[in-house]
């Protein structure tokens, strides 16, 4: 056999082995698991790859982890199919699941199912835009390496589990655009670890922001649009760092003349509320890029200088006496 020959063999058969390799690195408790999911949610067309003769990890919205996880399944990631039912509760028996993702599925109806707490290397768990209904399930503080949480845009009720904030690694938790009333918690104060970024805005949240949130740096906070009332200026403070700020239509009353916002403070949202008071001149060394008091009670000269003067009229009409570019000269 002569030395082309030889080598046309040898490639030959790597490129046999190498291919068979490819075809098996679904783990069988995996296909398995995914199998009964397809068959809970009615077999949609979104999922026809999810074919039993083929390798899943090749299957569309998945990913499969590397040779140290023993190639299982990592990610679960269905968005904007036609897909109808409820969470199945199999979900839980993918038990290397590092995301979890069911999005823009209008015709997706039930609770959380409290199977998804065995999902152990849970870090993303984002299930927004569908028809979910039931409470915020205080369960999810048994997922101790969940970072982000987002269940916006739902028809979830119900109050705000305090046990949320006892999540170790958590940096971002996404309760907006539901139907959550109560308070929100007095633990949402003491995170454990770095300050998660807060979106609780668009429901029906009610009674005072508690004091103990003026402890924390938030990057983000977003409480626009429930009925907050009383006191928000502790979430201010020269020594923060917070970047963005909405608290606005709600309900609070406090006296902005004495708040000192962080140096690094870009979006900023106080409209719709009943707020006193004067804008202070430290005002003008944040670098702020949108800002709106409109709608409150406040009263005096704009301060110049900065970027309060590039803001049109509609970020500070309809108060009590503001006066000064870009509104009338003060009298």
């Amino acid at each position: 056999m002569d030395k082309t020959t030889t080598l046309l063999l040898f490639f030959s058969m790597f490129t046999f082995l190498t291919t068979s390799f490819s075809k098996n690195l679904c783990n069988q408790d995996d296909k398995t698991t995914l199998l009964k999911i397809k068959k809970a949610l009615n077999n949609p067309y979104h999922l026809a790859s999810w074919d039993p003769r083929t390798d899943c990890c090749s299957w569309y919205c998945l990913e499969c982890g590397d040779a140290t996880v023993n190639h299982r399944v990592t990610a679960l990631t269905i968005f904007s199919g036609q897909i109808s039912g409820q969470i199945p509760p199999e979900v839980g028996d993918l038990s290397y699941l590092q995301t979890l993702v069911f999005r823009k599925l209008t015709n997706l109806t039930g609770q959380i199912p409290r199977t998804i707490t065995k999902l152990k290397y849970l870090r993303s768990l984002r299930l927004s835009w569908t028809n979910l209904t039931g409470p915020v399930p205080g369960f999810l503080s048994e997922l101790k390496n969940l970072q982000f949480i987002d269940l916006s845009f739902n028809d979830l009720s119900g109050s705000v589990p305090s046990s949320l904030s006892l999540l170790p690694n958590l940096l971002s938790l996404d309760l907006s655009r539901n139907k959550l009333t109560g308070s929100i918690p007095e633990s949402f104060g003491s995170f454990p670890a770095k300050v998660p970024d807060l979106y609780l805005s668009h429901n029906q949240l009610s009674g005072y922001i508690p004091k103990t949130l003026g402890n924390l740096d938030f990057n983000r906070i977003d409480f626009s649009r429930n009925k907050l009332g009383g006191d928000a200026s502790m979430l201010f403070g020269a020594n923060k760092t917070t970047w963005y700020i909405d608290l606005s239509r709600n309900m609070l009353q406090f006296d902005l003349s004495r708040v000192v916002i962080p140096k690094t403070l870009g979006i900023l949202d106080l409209n719709h509320n009943g707020i006193t008071g004067n804008i202070p001149v430290q005002w003008t060394e944040a670098p702020l890029q949108f800002f709106n008091v409109s709608y409150n009670r406040l009263c005096g000269h704009i301060p110049t200088g900065g970027t309060l003067q590039e803001f049109d009229s509609y970020s500070y009409f309809h108060n009590k006496c503001l006066c000064g570019a870009p509104l009338d000269s003060c009298k």
